[in-house]
């Protein structure tokens, strides 16, 4: 098996991905060099899906969940079996630097890992609840709900943590000790859900009918399942302007909107702050 050499290189490094910022494949490649080790913190052991753009982000991307036959044979990979049946699904596993630059070369802008690891796919190993406002909501008016999050959260005796989407929102994540099965932990983070829902009824649903919701922000506990995803720290997004996944420490949250840290600065983040979810794998 013949492994990548310490200095690897993007193929064709000066193709542009992101257009309308004219960042092209090496500075992706760059980001993801930065940033690996943290990332590769988080993700390692977690089945991965990716979500690819080898023409950039202005043609139409694909998601994928099975590793390409193409693929070196030194990238690990994870079988997960399919709920229903079906023939299993073999995950790349972001475990190694040579792993994430290879994603990188082959245009995968953004990297989503799942909630439980390969020890155990059946357990979640993080719970998360999604903060996702509509377009129009007041940035003030978003934070004040990922702070009513948290403390929800630390009423029932989990550790908070707080991560820009690269997105419209917010994701508030804690730790779990894996004895949970999924079902378990989804239960329990849509009832945290569903009681910020009825503290504030007219600001915030658990409605999963989306012209339901009307202009409330949207508590989504739907990661918290089996064989679904969430954005890794630290991976970029395919919007304009290179946005990335950063989790922050939460007396940030009131200088942070969920667009604040990208491709064009997050490396100079991380070598004057430690990552703030150290702690948290």
């Amino acid at each position: 098996m013949s492994m990548p050499r310490h200095d690897q290189r993007p193929s064709n490094p000066d193709k542009v991905l992101y257009p309308q910022d004219s960042f092209r494949k090496q500075d992706v490649f760059d980001h993801y060099r930065s940033v690996s080790g943290p990332l590769i913190a988080h993700a390692r052991g977690k089945p991965a899906t990716l979500r690819r753009f080898p023409d950039g982000i202005d043609a139409e991307g694909f998601f994928q969940k099975e590793a390409s036959s193409h693929f070196p044979e030194w990238i690990a990979r994870a079988e997960v079996p399919q709920r229903g049946g079906g023939p299993p699904v073999h995950h790349v596993l972001v475990d190694d630097e040579a792993t994430l630059l290879h994603l990188a070369d082959q245009a995968a802008l953004e990297i989503h890992t799942a909630l439980s690891t390969v020890d155990d796919l059946e357990r979640p190993v993080l719970a998360v609840l999604d903060i996702d406002p509509p377009e129009e909501v007041e940035i003030a008016t978003l934070r004040h709900t990922v702070r009513a999050v948290c403390a929800l959260f630390t009423e029932d005796g989990l550790d908070p943590h707080v991560q820009t989407t690269g997105g419209k929102g917010f994701h508030v994540a804690a730790p779990l000790d894996g004895s949970r099965d999924f079902e378990e932990v989804r239960g329990w983070i849509r009832e945290i859900a569903d009681r910020a829902a009825r503290d504030e009824p007219d600001r915030l649903t658990t409605e999963q009918r989306k012209n339901k919701r009307g202009d409330r922000i949207f508590l989504d506990v739907n990661r918290n399942a089996y064989g679904q995803t969430m954005i890794a720290p630290y991976s970029l997004r395919a919007r304009p302007g290179a946005p990335a996944a950063t989790p922050i420490d939460l007396d940030e949250l009131g200088r942070v909107h969920p667009r604040s840290y990208g491709l064009t600065n997050l490396a100079r983040r991380l070598a004057r702050k430690p990552d703030p979810w150290s702690d948290l794998r």
